[in-house]
């Protein structure tokens, strides 16, 4: 709440490039959209949806996400759901019938220490911009932590998937989520063990899910 109110007051910066005047510039934007496309880890974890991306997770692209995801820069969000809903739609084709837009979700304690939930924050936003695109999106949060898992930073991608495995459950209080299937939504893919994770879940609980798009995806090197 803080970090909205203060970005209603204090005069505004590009997140990507530091230009005065917009938290996200024309410029900082375009880098955003110009380039989604199926960006798929490799190697893949067992599990894993397609996987699109709206760029590399590189120069202003990662200066836009760090900056919201972990300094509160929470008026970038309507910029980087613009790029994950261009992705989206690109992705998705000519679907028919609706579909749930399923964030994945952050453990309370990184909720707590960022001081708000990115992710779901950016579902939201997502879901509205495919509506109105023409697409009957809804955002549905049933996905919730079973377990406790480390930091992942310095795992490799067998590692993460071996720490994420059964971390992630449908919560048994949710409703059934809407349409025919769940589009994952994330802010970063790197080796796709926590999309693949979240997949497993929903799958678990008898919920297909094809499709994961994300605003970045790190370039792996083998």
């Amino acid at each position: 709440m803080l970090s909205d109110v203060l970005d209603l007051v204090l005069p505004a910066s590009c997140a990507g490039c530091g230009a005065k005047g917009a938290s996200c510039c024309g410029r900082c934007q375009a880098a955003l959209t110009a380039a989604p496309a199926r960006r798929v880890p490799v190697p893949a974890p067992a599990g894993l949806p397609d996987c699109w991306s709206a760029a590399p997770y590189d120069g202003v692209v990662r200066r836009m996400i760090l900056a919201y995801k972990e300094r509160g820069a929470v008026a970038v969000a309507g910029a980087l759901a613009d790029a994950i809903a261009l992705t989206a739609v690109m992705a998705l084709g000519r679907v028919r019938g609706g579909f749930a837009v399923v964030p994945v979700p952050s453990s309370r304690r990184v909720r707590r220490g960022r001081g708000h939930d990115p992710v779901g924050r950016l579902a939201v936003l997502v879901a509205a911009r495919l509506r109105a695109s023409g697409l009957a999106a809804e955002v549905w949060t049933g996905l919730g932590q079973a377990r406790g898992v480390t930091d992942q930073s310095a795992l490799s991608g067998t590692e993460r998937a071996a720490n994420l495995a059964g971390s992630l459950e449908v919560l048994h209080a949710a409703r059934t989520p809407p349409g025919a299937f769940a589009l994952l939504v994330d802010d970063i893919v790197t080796t796709g063990a926590t999309l693949a994770e979240a997949a497993r879940a929903l799958r678990a609980a008898g919920v297909g899910a094809p499709l994961a798009v994300t605003a970045a995806a790190t370039r792996r090197r083998s």
